[in-house]
């Protein structure tokens, strides 16, 4: 009788798991045939809350993160915070020699002579606007890129690196190639900080992040493109725009974390490169995926 109910379990485990593995097939199937008939490399990382509920596409390939890269640099700030090292409140002095013109920056549209803000300040500009000026600024206080790309590597993230300010990389097309990370990678992040589960931010620190990234403004018709209006999306963009002579573009990006009416959430990290797409196909690359993902998580 023992051994009955054993093997009966056993044959349950199998059909529950197989059954599992062909829902999540089913969601990759749809994702494959959404980006296959593209001009594109595509990059896709979903998890959701259950092991089972996580694939990849070209999850493991290295991708220009762009201002993707300003999410981490905020959360390397929020660390120095936490240390004692810096503060929300401190005031940093931005000159107008800083206010490049070549650069995109709310900051500079608003403060044309230069301006002193308040480290969250620069923050919130940085992550939500992706304002280029103010991530160079929190780059100087952190002394150099690469202390954010030292920082995560501390923790373990590996397939991640921070080499040049935005300064460099947007004078430079090349150059924003060592500005990296893949997508299983940016989910990683992501979840490990969202979760805090090693205490990494302070209650202060976490809460103020996550508040920023829901209020992110870029990207409104990648990750948040299809999803019912009113959708909480804590997520960060970005874009390369296209190549003059080529007219390839080497990144539409957007990393987030979705959250569902039935108040769990899946993490997503898409990337797009090598696209010859324009910048809208590159888009709604994003946000059919998403949608598709969205579909997937809500009726189960």
């Amino acid at each position: 009788m023992t051994k009955k109910i054993v093997f009966t379990c056993l044959v349950f485990l199998m059909i529950f798991s197989k059954g599992n593995a062909q829902e999540i097939e089913s969601l990759r199937e749809k994702i494959e045939k959404l980006i296959n008939t593209k001009k594109a490399t595509v990059g896709i990382a979903i998890n959701g809350i259950e092991a089972k509920d996580t694939l990849s596409v070209n999850g493991g390939k290295h991708f220009p993160m762009q201002s993707v890269f300003k999410f981490p640099i905020a959360l390397t700030i929020l660390s120095e915070i936490d240390k004692g090292n810096l503060s929300f409140d401190q005031k940093i002095n931005i000159k107008k020699s800083e206010l490049l013109p070549g650069l995109w920056s709310p900051i500079r549209k608003k403060y044309p002579e230069g301006c002193t803000l308040t480290i969250a300040e620069i923050i919130e500009y940085t992550v939500a606007l992706s304002d280029n000026v103010g991530c160079d600024v929190l780059l100087k206080l952190l002394g150099k890129p690469q202390a954010v790309e030292s920082y995560f590597s501390n923790l373990g993230f590996k397939d991640f690196a921070v080499k040049i300010n935005e300064e460099t990389m947007q004078n430079n097309w090349e150059l924003q190639f060592l500005n990296w990370t893949t997508p299983k990678e940016a989910n990683r992040i992501l979840t490990t900080f969202y979760e805090n589960k090693k205490g990494l931010l302070s209650k202060r620190s976490y809460d103020f992040i996550w508040n920023v990234m829901k209020e992110t403004q870029t990207g409104k018709n990648r990750l948040k493109g299809q999803l019912p209006k009113g959708t909480v999306v804590a997520h960060k963009t970005g874009w390369s725009g296209k190549h003059k002579k080529t007219g390839i573009t080497a990144a539409v990006n957007n990393i987030g974390i979705v959250f569902l009416p039935n108040g769990k959430y899946f993490t997503i990290s898409a990337f797009v490169t090598e696209s010859k797409e324009d910048f809208k196909v590159n888009e709604k690359i994003i946000s059919d995926i998403a949608k598709v993902a969205w579909d997937y998580f809500t009726a189960k």
